[in-house]
């Protein structure tokens, strides 16, 4: 795992490339703490920060071909790299590391664009083609590492994070009108778009292609993709045997995501997914599994209950990192710097400081569960919209919206708990019942009243933005032929998996740290297997992950492979108060004065807000992320100034 920067073009007048390159990838430091390396050619400048995970002794990077007509720079990693370098070989390849970096420069040779389609990994990547003058960027295919571009001075500029191009481009530090609506109301702007002016990401599954003469290619090289809704035509006799061929699948994504030149850890939340992959890992080695967890000091978040019951059961060596919410609070800055985007929970903060533990117990990286919910359903969204449809049949009815109690009895406040409330927050967006993006209009609805705390002007900016069309506008036009379920599943595989959950979530909370996190659940052809899976083998009744639980039996204690789906949550608002008294960091954020000059918000509104979170009134899902939405998004617009590069040691440097 790594942090690339660099650019293809006209270098700015008067500025040496070298130093520029080295003002980029300072930023990024924490992504790769082992060293630096850049490579100049006329018109192009390719800069890496090293985390060393494969071949330590010769996997430096950037990396040419033998013939140094091709180079590379990329984050991240080649799952089936000794299979591709097996192959490559036997064409007559010659390769000089045992680096999964170096089959990239091979591959391409042999494959031209395409060689991204060979690759099970996680990863972004630049490459210099230095015989045709040509760049390209790609990105792995389920957005697990970030990617980001931008065009000015006579060049484009890419890097792994936004901070490495606002050390080129200063000016672009600038929050965007539209990316801030999207963060507030779908969590995060949808990719190509940034909550920055000016900076595009390169969206999952894509490579971009610069070519000599400036002209780009942006291609899809991946997408989710889901059979026909009634397509009866099913390779798997009945699901038990779909659930074998899982559990296959499922031990061959692990066994190669465990791949390393380091020792390699677990996240155990106590869930089905992080417990099955604990156990998948536990049955694929003979040395002793060491997993690490967060526990909460309020039992509303806390499951470490669960998390023992799956140590002892598995006899791992295990690290729990207690957290209250003054720790939330305390580290959220710092969370922010890192995430560069507004974010609408603290959910990333404990994850940070669990990827901080880890380092200290000399760890580099980390299986986890996350994808699970994504890829099998597991998410009470699905349910949520299940039910929904089922109460669509007949609206009228008081019985069916019944069954959403069902759901959510793990919240303190849970919206299904009064029916009245229920029947009025869960019959949102019944008129939308016929478009793809049906499941998702309550959560939606609920994050967009962060909307109202804008400011008057910015407001009037962002009149006609409609999240709902905006997110359909970028789905395939045979979405409306899948079953429902699938629809829910891309709707929330384009929307907050990459831009949220593999982001703030993960790869920033990791990366903060020097932290790798793998997903055996996003291995690509696993997702492309539980994609022709039928629905229901997916929610059975409303059993989440039921194909799942089938295809791990054996390997977990009843009460962990029949526990009803509990999503991980963390303190939100309560974080920033203490008896009353907010921190004083957070007091400044929400200064009147403050707010006013920085044109974002509504004094008065926000105002109100600020008061109630204070009293420890902010209870509901829409007052907390508005909080947290309005605090982090004045953190980043304090903190737009690049922050300084760190200093190149000569010997952490490579050439």
């Amino acid at each position: 795992m790594c942090g690339l920067a660099g650019y293809v073009g006209t270098r700015p007048a008067g500025e040496d490339g070298r130093a520029l390159l080295g003002r980029m990838i300072g930023t990024l430091a924490h992504r790769g703490p082992d060293g630096f390396g850049f490579h100049l050619d006329q018109g192009v400048g390719l800069a890496h920060a090293r985390l060393s995970i494969i071949d330590l002794a010769t996997g430096d990077q950037p990396m040419s071909s033998p013939d140094r007509t091709v180079w590379t720079v990329f984050n991240g990693e080649i799952f089936n790299f000794i299979e591709l370098r097996a192959r490559l070989e036997s064409q007559g390849h010659v390769f000089r590391t045992r680096s999964d970096t170096e089959v990239i420069v091979h591959l391409y040779q042999r494959h031209g664009d395409a060689f991204v389609e060979h690759l099970n990994g996680q990863f972004a990547i630049a490459l210099w083609d230095a015989a045709r003058r040509r760049l390209v960027l790609a990105r792995d295919r389920l957005g697990i590492r970030p990617l980001y571009h931008a065009r000015a001075r006579g060049a484009l500029w890419f890097a792994s994070e936004t901070k490495a191009l606002f050390a080129a481009l200063p000016n672009h530090a600038r929050l965007d009108p539209l990316g801030l609506a999207q963060a507030f109301t779908l969590w995060a702007p949808l990719d190509p778009d940034t909550a920055w002016q000016g900076v595009s990401s390169l969206p999952p599954g894509h490579v971009l292609a610069v070519e000599a003469d400036g002209r780009e290619h942006l291609r899809r090289y991946w997408d989710w993709s889901f059979p026909d809704a009634g397509d009866g035509q099913l390779p798997w006799r009945d699901i038990d045997h779909a659930a074998g061929e899982l559990r296959e699948r499922l031990v061959d994504a692990v066994r190669l995501q465990l791949r390393a030149d380091v020792p390699v850890g677990a996240y155990l939340s106590g869930g089905l997914d992080s417990s099955g992959i604990v156990a998948l890992i536990r049955s694929a080695t003979r040395t002793p599994v060491r997993t690490f967890s967060v526990a909460f000091d309020q039992p509303e978040f806390d499951e470490s209950a669960h998390q023992q019951a799956m140590v002892r059961h598995l006899g791992t060596e295990h690290d729990t990192l207690r957290i209250g919410a003054r720790e939330i609070g305390d580290a959220f800055r710092r969370f922010v710097t890192h995430a560069e985007t507004p974010v609408l929970r603290t959910a990333g903060v404990p994850m940070m400081l669990l990827a901080d533990a880890v380092r200290r117990q000399g760890y580099r990286v980390v299986l986890t569960g996350e994808g699970a919910d994504e890829v099998f359903a597991g998410y009470d969204l699905f349910k949520e919209a299940k039910v929904r449809r089922f109460w669509a049949r007949q609206p009228a009815s008081t019985a069916r919206p019944k069954l959403l109690g069902r759901l959510y009895g793990y919240l303190a406040n849970s919206p299904a708990a009064h029916p009245g409330f229920a029947q009025a927050f869960f019959g949102q967006g019944m008129e939308h019942l016929d478009r793809p993006v049906f499941a998702h209009v309550p959560r939606w609805s609920t994050s967009a009243r962060a909307l109202a705390f804008l400011s008057p002007a910015l407001r009037a900016e962002v009149a006609g933005f409609d999240p709902l069309a905006l997110v359909e506008s970028r789905l395939p036009p045979g979405v409306m032929d899948w079953a429902p379920l699938a629809r829910d599943q891309y709707v929330e595989a384009k929307t907050l998996l990459p831009g949220y959950l593999l982001a703030s979530q993960g790869d920033r909370a990791a990366m903060a740290a020097s932290i790798e996190g793998r997903y055996p659940f996003l291995d690509h052809t696993l997702v492309e297997f539980a994609n022709r899976l039928p629905p229901q083998w997916k929610i059975h009744g409303l059993s989440e992950k039921h194909v799942l639980r089938k295809a791990l039996a054996g390997l977990l204690p009843r009460d962990i492979l029949q526990r009803t789906k509990q999503p991980y949550r963390a303190p939100d608002s309560q974080s920033f108060f203490v008896d009353g008294r907010p921190l004083d960091y957070v007091a400044d954020a929400f200064d009147p004065d403050g707010l006013r000059a920085s044109g974002l918000f509504d004094v008065e509104a926000v105002g109100r807000l600020y008061a109630k979170a204070r009293a420890g009134r902010a209870t509901g899902f829409a007052d907390n992320q508005a909080f947290v939405g309005i605090l982090s998004t004045r953190l980043l617009q304090a903190s737009t100034v690049a922050p300084a590069a760190a200093p190149l040691s000569p010997e952490l440097e490579t050439t």
